[in-house]
């Protein structure tokens, strides 16, 4: 059946001669992965660019039940940016949320408010100048709420621990390691409360940026099925002395 649905582009990789495997979440199927064989001239449609981690496309496939690689029919950008790939700090966190969302979404389906949050998320930070140093702490926990392991916030009191094993805050320290101490505990609880626009109210050094990355990938470990380390998270410690 031939559909037309949005999708983001999370990765790509070549296949074969002259085939590309494209991975992408999509507004109306969920996770699908595509093959497509992409031209050795600018003359085709299907060009190498509109396969970016990211990017945000309007595309046109025959929709085969029974999952394996579909084909597409045709693909056009529907949200150009205009500062991501312009700006290094920006393309790092585009890179390290297009490897996270590859993992975090894998399996997914259909789910309109989940593809509406990733696909508001990045044009907040495309539209942002300033301030968006906290963005992909942000964007990993919210993200827990559309995807079933969003915490209680109701639980929380001061001196709490957070148990990742369970995602609760707890008074009582749990036997196992996985536990977030209370001081940086308290950090994710108000994290979790941010949004996207009031985040810069929150204010961490690099090296408790980089702890509350460790412990939210911890966290997704724990929760999401085969989620593995990821690699581009030792480029993004690097940004943000503040």
């Amino acid at each position: 059946m031939l559909t037309k649905t949005r999708a983001i582009v999370l990765h790509s990789m070549k296949y074969g001669e002259d085939k590309t495997i494209v991975d992408m979440l999509t507004a109306d199927f969920g996770r699908v992965s595509f093959v497509c064989r992409l031209p050795k001239t600018q003359k085709g449609k299907l060009k190498k660019q509109l396969f970016q981690p990211l990017t945000m496309l309007s595309i046109e496939f025959d929709h085969r039940q029974g999952g394996g690689l579909q084909r597409l029919r045709d693909v056009q950008m529907s949200q150009p940016f205009t500062s991501i790939p312009f700006d290094p700090a920006k393309m790092s966190i585009s890179l390290f949320v297009a490897e996270f969302l590859l993992y975090a979404t894998r399996g997914e389906q259909q789910n309109e408010a989940l593809f509406q949050y990733v696909e508001n998320g990045i044009l907040w930070l495309d539209g942002q100048s300033r301030s968006f140093a906290n963005f992909h702490l942000v964007f990993m926990m919210r993200l827990s709420r559309f995807i079933g392991f969003f915490p209680n916030l109701d639980d929380y009191h001061d001196g709490d621990c957070f148990d990742l094993r369970n995602g609760t805050f707890v008074a009582i320290r749990p036997s196992h390691a996985d536990v977030v101490e209370p001081a940086e505990a308290e950090r994710i609880n108000t994290l979790m409360r941010m949004s996207f626009e009031s985040m810069h109210l929150f204010q961490m050094n690099r090296h408790e940026r980089n702890r509350i990355a460790e412990f939210i990938l911890t966290y997704y470990r724990l929760h999401v099925p085969n989620f593995p380390e990821l690699k581009s998270i030792e480029i993004l410690k690097e940004l943000f002395e503040v």
